[in-house]
């Protein structure tokens, strides 16, 4: 009697989590973004929204919770129910960047959140002033290697992957430029105009724009792959520095502990959006090359990236309180 009440429990058990499956989503998803509105995270997500909610059938509301370079919002995601309902959009920095740049962080990436899916991969270029006597990246390695310490480079801040990305140029050419961290990249791009700085490593879209304006010079983009925005300047590797491919990534990920089913679930309508030839052009216009890799597969892609950035928060001597 004992076994038969056991073997009826068990299968109500799976009639109920099929059912809840088969039900999921029955609500909103919150996607939350560690930063304000209006910024490259939250263009990302409104790219995707519209189709997700086709999908999943039900809407995507966004929440932004800043502060601490995405660090409270992800903080939030971690100790929320693990039931598919909130979800992070991370970029490097909150991602594999962080938990080397803060020393009491309140995530562990690999620990607390389970992957769901990576979405794009997001190539810099690297620049420098027009009023700089270089036109290529090969000439901009020798005229710096001649003047040590006495070149400058911008970035958007401590600890982020424009101030990180140079750190890394440096250590692969041996050349040495002094950092100066700005508020944004809007300060930084301002003064490398007008050439109180010599060098910036930026995200494209944004320096593509400035570049065909004339306003900076772009000499290398540090995908594998030359970018479609700036067909005509090529890969740090084709200017000759072996194996500089350094590109950042967006990605959404779940709460430690969700259902593998939910998870699926979520991925694979991620995996579908990602199809679309109108969403693949759209975020190309907007700098980002779509990369989809489901939840095992990006699980891989961030064990293997944290050790990488780790060494480069290690090697620029950053730190954030």
């Amino acid at each position: 009697m004992n076994m038969a009440r056991k073997g009826i429990a068990a299968l109500l058990w799976l009639a109920v989590s099929t059912a809840a499956l088969a039900a999921f989503p029955d609500k909103p998803i919150k996607i939350v973004i560690g930063f304000p509105a209006g910024g490259p995270l939250d263009q990302h997500a409104r790219l995707l929204t519209d189709r997700l909610q086709a999908v999943l059938g039900q809407p995507l509301i966004v929440d932004y919770k800043p502060g601490a370079g995405g660090s409270v919002g992800a903080e939030a995601v971690a100790k929320s129910a693990p039931d598919g309902y909130t979800l992070m959009l991370a970029n490097t920095g909150v991602a594999v960047i962080n938990g080397a740049l803060y020393a009491k962080l309140p995530y562990d990436t690999l620990r607390d959140f389970t992957p769901i899916a990576r979405t794009a991969m997001q190539p810099l270029a690297l620049l420098v002033t027009p009023k700089l006597p270089v036109q290529n990246l090969r000439q901009f390695v020798d005229y710096a290697r001649a003047r040590p310490g006495q070149l400058n480079y911008g970035s958007a801040g401590n600890g982020g992957i424009s101030h990180l990305v140079p750190e890394m140029f440096k250590s692969a050419t041996g050349i040495f430029m002094v950092h100066i961290p700005y508020r944004g990249s809007a300060p930084a791009f301002t003064d490398l105009m007008g050439g109180q700085v010599q060098f910036m490593a930026e995200s494209i879209p944004q320096a593509a724009n400035y570049h065909k304006q004339g306003k900076v010079r772009a000499l290398a983009v540090t995908s594998a792959a030359r970018n479609p925005a700036l067909p005509e300047v090529p890969t740090v590797i084709e200017a000759g520095i072996k194996g500089f491919e350094v590109v950042g990534f967006y990605g959404f990920l779940a709460p430690a502990g969700t259902p593998k089913d939910v998870v699926a679930k979520l991925s694979d309508a991620f995996r579908q959006v990602l199809t679309s030839p109108e969403v693949r052009e759209r975020m190309v216009s907007q700098g980002a090359d779509p990369a989809f890799l489901g939840s095992e597969d990006f699980a891989k892609f961030l064990a293997a990236e944290t050790p990488r950035w780790d060494k480069a928060v290690k090697a620029s001597d950053a730190k954030m309180d």
